[in-house]
C-alpha cells in the first residue's frame, strides 16, 4: 500500500495514497493519488476501494466494451461530485473547505454502494462523528494523535455536503431518493458573535505591533466591517477620499498539492473573486479612517520607490500588499491577527473578524436600522443579519422599551404640570 502522511501548515498531520492504475507501464505511468484522509487506515481503505474502481475501468477497457464510468459506492460519487460540480461551479476555497469535511467519513461508509445507504446508515454515522469524529494533534509532548469529538456544527456541514452530492446523484439519474434528509444529522447551538468592548475595540486599533501594514488593516477592518478576503483585496481606485469606499471583490486563498522530488507539498493558490453577494456596495468613512489610509499610502509610497520598476508587476494596485506590491495570503493576515489579540489578551477566541462583529454589534446597539446595517456589511438580507445578531437587537429593544417608558413619564409630567391642581 502506497500510503504516506504529511503535516499541514496549521500542524495537523493528514494520510495521502498513490499507486500506479492497472495497465501503467514504464513508459506510460499513470498514478491514481487523493490527499485528506484523517487517519491512515482511512487512506488505506479508500485507496483499496479506488483500486478495485481503476481495476473494473481497464478490465472493461481491455475487454473492447464502452467505458462509462459510473460511480457505485458513496466514495465514488462524492469524487463525481467535486469532479463534475463543485470543481466547475463552486468557488475553489468551497471545494476546498467539501472535501476537507468530506475526508472525516469512514471509510466503511464511503465504501458502501450510495444506493444501498439509509437514513440509519447516516444517522450513525452523525453519532460517531459526534463521539470521536476527529483526532487531536500528535506531538512529542501528547503522543500520538487520538480520537475527539466533532462539533456539531462541523457533523451539520459534513452532513451538508454528502446531502448535496446526493441532489445531484438526483439530477444525473443515478439515485431516487436522498437519504440525508431522512437521517438527524444535529442541530448546533445558536451561539452568542463575539464583539469587542469599545475599550478593548480602542487599545487594539491602538496597536504599534506586527507588520507594517497591520495597524492601518485592523483599522479599516473595524471601520467598515467588510470580511478578510474583502478587505484584502481593496484597491487603490476603490477609495475615493471624498469619504467612500467600494467593495467590489474578494482575496480567497486555496492549496493544491504538487509533487516535488518524490515528497508531496501543498502551496497557496491566490484567487480574485466576486464578493459573497456577487454584487458591489460602498461604505462611507470617517476622516479618522481616511487619515490612516492616506499615512498608509504614503508608507506604501516608499517600498515603491525601494522597488521601482520590480513593484507591483501585476498591476494589482492593493491598497494592503507585500512591500513588493504582492498580494498577502489570507490565512497568514488571520494568523498575524489571532497572534495580536492573544498577546493584547483579548477575549479568547478573539481575531480580526471579531472587528467585524463588533462594527455590527456597535452600530445595531447605538440605534442603526438593521437594514442599514446590512447593507454595510454586506449581507443577502436583513434576515441574515437579524438571524447572526438577534441577541443584539433584543438588547436594543429592551432599550427602546425604557425610551418608550421615559417618554410617556415626562409627557404626563408636562401634562401635569400644565393643569392646575383642583380643589378637592
Amino acid at each position: 500500500m502506497s500510503v504516506g502522511k504529511r503535516l499541514n501548515p496549521s500542524g495537523k498531520i493528514v494520510w495521502f495514497y498513490q499507486f500506479d492504475a492497472a495497465g501503467s507501464t514504464r513508459q506510460k505511468r499513470i498514478r491514481i493519488r487523493e490527499f485528506g484522509f484523517p487517519t491512515k487506515q482511512s487512506a488505506v481503505e479508500a485507496e483499496r476501494v479506488r483500486r478495485i474502481e481503476e481495476q473494473k475501468k481497464y478490465d472493461i477497457i481491455q475487454s473492447g466494451g464502452p467505458v462509462i464510468e459510473i460511480p457505485e459506492t458513496l466514495n465514488g460519487l462524492l469524487g463525481e461530485f467535486f469532479r463534475e460540480h463543485a470543481e466547475q461551479k463552486l468557488a475553489s476555497k468551497t471545494t476546498e473547505r467539501y472535501r476537507e469535511q468530506a475526508a472525516y467519513l469512514s471509510p466503511e461508509l464511503r465504501a458502501l454502494p450510495f444506493a444501498k445507504i439509509t437514513a440509519l446508515h447516516l444517522s450513525r454515522e452523525w453519532t460517531r462523528l459526534l463521539k470521536s469524529g476527529g483526532h487531536t494533534r500528535a506531538s512529542e509532548e501528547r503522543g500520538p494523535s487520538q480520537p475527539r469529538p466533532l462539533s456539531e456544527k462541523t457533523v451539520r456541514n459534513i452532513a451538508g455536503v454528502i446531502s448535496s452530492a446526493y441532489s445531484r446523484a438526483i439530477r444525473w439519474g443515478l439515485a431516487t431518493i436522498n437519504p440525508v434528509t431522512k437521517s438527524e444529522p444535529p442541530i448546533p447551538k445558536k451561539s452568542k458573535k463575539l464583539a469587542f468592548t469599545v475599550e478593548e475595540h480602542d487599545a487594539l486599533l491602538a496597536s504599534k505591533r506586527g507588520p507594517w501594514w497591520l495597524a492601518a488593516f485592523t483599522h479599516v477592518t473595524a471601520a467598515i466591517g467588510a470580511r478578510r478576503g474583502e478587505v484584502l483585496a481593496l484597491r487603490w481606485p476603490d477609495y475615493d477620499p471624498a469619504g467612500r469606499i467600494t467593495i467590489a471583490r474578494s482575496l480567497s486563498q486555496t492549496k493544491k498539492e504538487v509533487v516535488k522530488n518524490g515528497e508531496v507539498q501543498r502551496v497557496a493558490i491566490l484567487e480574485f473573486k466576486g464578493t459573497k453577494q456577487e454584487r458591489p456596495h460602498t461604505v462611507s468613512i470617517t476622516e479618522e479612517t481616511m487619515a490612516v489610509l492616506e499615512a498608509h499610502r504614503q508608507q506604501q509610497m516608499e517600498f515603491r520607490k525601494q522597488y521601482g520598476t520590480a513593484y507591483d508587476p501585476d498591476g494589482y494596485n492593493l491598497i494592503f500588499a507585500n512591500p513588493d506590491g504582492s498580494p498577502l495570503k489570507p490565512d497568514s493576515v488571520s494568523s498575524t491577527g489571532s497572534r495580536l489579540c492573544r498577546k493584547m489578551q483579548m477575549p479568547r477566541g478573539a481575531s480580526l473578524h471579531t472587528l467585524r462583529h463588533t462594527h455590527a454589534t456597535h452600530m445595531l446597539s447605538g440605534g442603526v436600522p438593521i437594514n442599514v446595517v446590512s447593507e454595510r456589511l454586506g449581507h443577502s438580507s436583513t434576515r441574515v443579519t437579524a438571524d447572526i445578531y438577534a441577541h443584539v437587537i433584543r438588547g436594543a429593544d429592551d432599550d427602546a422599551l425604557l425610551s418608550l417608558e421615559e417618554f410617556k413619564r415626562k409627557a404626563r409630567e408636562k401634562t401635569a404640570a400644565a393643569v392646575p391642581d383642583r380643589i378637592q
